[in-house]
């Protein structure tokens, strides 16, 4: 299918605005271009959320944004967000995770992890671990079920989420009842057709995501680690479902099926939705493509309705 129209008008709009890509900036300089940015992508919603601080192993303050469930013991879903380990934040999600808990009518944890260039692999990921494990141990006392919980997250935030999953299973801690991933990272190298079709003018440019992983890996070496790429794992067996969103236009959906298969390879109940004429993010594009944007945003709160029944 070809690009949904609203989408094709948008990359015209993104193509002639002259704005330098973000691989011609400086990190911060990138963030602050992503966070206005976002601010006009998606619509804003009534919010309902609170912050708190966990301290992480290495003493660090680690801020979650709590957007509450109907329920006064709530069922969860710990969210981390994309931006290629280098941008984004709470706010630049705070739409789709306030959204996500409306419709689900469950509690959203988002995790504020740290980003690089300041904190390189693998911080993000503990800082993932972390915040897990504080939830199984203090959940209860905030008022989050800790049987029923769910992780997810959007590209990068995918690929935190299922390697996650992993950690989970191979410490033995008690496992997510699934795993929520929206156009997931899953690859070593970003050497795939789609990679090739989508490398420019599809919103995510291939020399951005570059630029991105560099300044998080400390070598080329740690591609291969599979808390950085998923489809490295030796063993995807004995996982949480996972629901996985890709979008037909996007330099990730070849790995994305890529991992969808290995999962189903490993008998991983797994659901895979591809949305016909979307490009990587399209979940955060509410002002761009509504329709689409409240389809995959209703899709997720269905699958955790799914599975996160007591």
């Amino acid at each position: 299918m070809s690009l949904h129209p609203d989408i094709a008008a948008f990359l015209d709009l993104v193509a002639d605005s002259g704005s330098p890509p973000f691989h011609s900036l400086s990190p911060q300089q990138a963030r602050t271009a992503y966070e206005a940015s976002s601010q006009m992508l998606d619509e804003p919603v009534s919010h309902n959320a609170e912050t708190l601080s966990i301290k992480c192993r290495d003493g660090h303050q680690l801020e979650l944004r709590r957007y509450q469930g109907k329920e006064a013991i709530s069922p969860t879903l710990l969210y981390f967000h994309g931006g290629g380990y280098l941008l984004g934040s709470l706010d630049s999600h705070d739409t789709l995770c306030q959204s996500i808990s409306q419709m689900a009518g469950y509690t959203v944890l988002a995790v504020d992890y740290r980003l690089a260039p300041e904190h390189k692999f693998p911080t993000a990921f503990h800082d993932a671990e972390d915040a897990y494990c504080w939830l199984l141990e203090h959940g209860e006392g905030i008022g989050i079920n800790t049987s029923c919980i769910a992780v997810g997250g959007d590209s990068v935030g995918g690929t935190l989420a299922t390697a996650l999953c992993m950690s989970a299973r191979d410490n033995d801690w008690a496992p997510p009842r699934c795993q929520i991933l929206l156009y997931p990272c899953t690859s070593a190298w970003q050497d795939s057709e789609s990679h090739r079709r989508y490398a420019q003018g599809y919103l995510l440019e291939a020399d951005t995501l570059q630029w991105m992983f560099s300044h998080y890996l400390n070598s080329s070496e740690e591609r291969h680690d599979w808390r950085f790429a998923p489809l490295e794992a030796a063993e995807l067996k004995n996982l949480p479902p996972a629901f996985i969103a890709l979008a037909e236009h996007d330099p990730l959906v070849d790995e994305g099926i890529s991992y969808v298969n290995r999962l189903q390879e490993a008998n991983v109940d797994t659901q895979l939705t591809i949305y016909p004429g979307m490009v990587h993010d399209f979940a955060r594009l509410g002002s761009i493509t509504p329709d689409a944007t409240s389809q995959v945003r209703a899709d997720i709160a269905k699958a955790l309705q799914h599975h996160l029944v007591n």
